[in-house]
């Protein structure tokens, strides 16, 4: 279910502060894609709550209404989850047949999850390559979701009329749009996600995926910041955070959104320092960060001087085709880094691994 990619699907990404929904041609021939549709439109704060719907009706409402701004017809989607409902693990096994794991995995993946394994929907992939453990062992990536959050966010498109053929998860998403993008070499280049709720991160070599973490920081960090400090309502702070609240002194809030983004980049160091401690592997070299709260005025300037690498915005439309009457660049770059994983979506096909 979430490694599934046979038609063409709608990416939709259901996040915290927006919905989004790509979708994409497969021009065939190793030519890449054409862009169809693209689009987004705000929810409110109270419709989705760190990760749980909290309005069913308003999400299913604002599904409704972005596929109609969009011109989107289809009704089948590929959605993706992330957060702490979500557990990914690589695992090693002993070497045995597809049979053979299909019918001891369940039993296998009760020793690495933290749920119930009534309580979950498990997929699992057996990666190429040497083992991680090199003991000859095969290495295994293991999805688990709890059913409760899956089955929250299919009634909820059921409500809007809409069919998810696949589940996915955001970090994978991620990763798919940067590989259709962009060339993929033997450094360590790190994947930032930077959402409303939880940023998503992903270190890859070679094309490869080699870890991934959420973090529960993002853009509400700089909302709630400047609210408390500024005694401002929702729709102020995010007025402010954007530069378009004109009554509000620009150096007050500078001040409190730079504070706020020392705080995301420690969060984001911690993670890749445990990744560096865990693993015995080189600092990563490059960092591509995306994500609405990716936008953030200075956070990729903070990101650069606290790790003294690149650090690029990542444009999921890069290497995707578009006709620029239909989606003018002015319009397009504005949503691409809140894109990013409905565009990874929107590559998913029914059908295969």
């Amino acid at each position: 279910m979430f490694f599934s990619r046979s038609r063409n699907l709608v990416g939709l990404d259901i996040g915290t502060s927006s919905v989004k929904a790509v979708e994409l041609k497969e021009l065939g021939k190793g030519r890449g894609y054409q862009l169809v549709a693209a689009g987004m439109e705000p929810l409110a704060p109270e419709a989705i709550v760190d990760g749980a719907i909290m309005d069913s009706g308003m999400v299913a409402e604002a599904i409704q209404n972005l596929f109609t701004s969009s011109r989107i017809k289809g009704t089948d989607v590929a959605i993706s989850l992330s957060g702490h409902s979500v557990i990914i693990k690589k695992i090693g096994l002993p070497i045995m047949s597809t049979e053979e794991l299909a019918e001891s995995i369940r039993w296998e993946a009760e020793q690495y999850i933290p749920f119930d394994v009534d309580d979950v929907n498990i997929d699992y992939q057996i990666l190429e390559g040497p083992s991680i453990a090199g003991d000859g062992n095969m290495d295994i990536l293991l999805v688990a979701v709890k059913k409760e959050k899956i089955a929250d966010y299919t009634n909820v498109l059921t409500q809007a009329g809409k069919n998810a053929l696949v589940a996915d998860v955001d970090v994978f998403a991620l990763q798919n749009a940067w590989e259709v993008n962009y060339e993929q070499g033997s450094d360590l280049v790190a994947l930032v996600n930077v959402g409303a709720g939880v940023t998503n991160i992903a270190i890859m070599r070679n094309g490869t995926s080699i870890f991934w973490r959420d973090i529960s920081v993002g853009g509400h960090n700089y909302t709630d910041a400047l609210q408390k400090e500024l005694n401002l309502s929702y729709e102020q702070a995010e007025a402010a955070k954007k530069g378009e609240a004109s009554s509000v002194p620009r150096d007050r809030v500078m001040a409190i959104v730079d504070g706020v983004s020392e705080q995301v980049v420690t969060e984001i160091q911690k993670t890749l320092d445990f990744f560096k401690a865990t693993s015995s592997s080189e600092a990563v070299s490059r960092i591509h960060i995306t994500g609405g709260a990716a936008r953030t005025p200075n956070l990729v300037a903070h990101l650069s001087k606290r790790f003294q690498v690149p650090v690029e915005m990542m444009d999921p439309f890069r290497k995707i085709h578009f006709n620029e009457r239909s989606f003018p660049r002015e319009q397009l770059e504005p949503m691409a880094a809140a894109a990013t994983v409905a565009v990874g979506l929107a590559l998913r096909k029914v059908g295969d691994k």
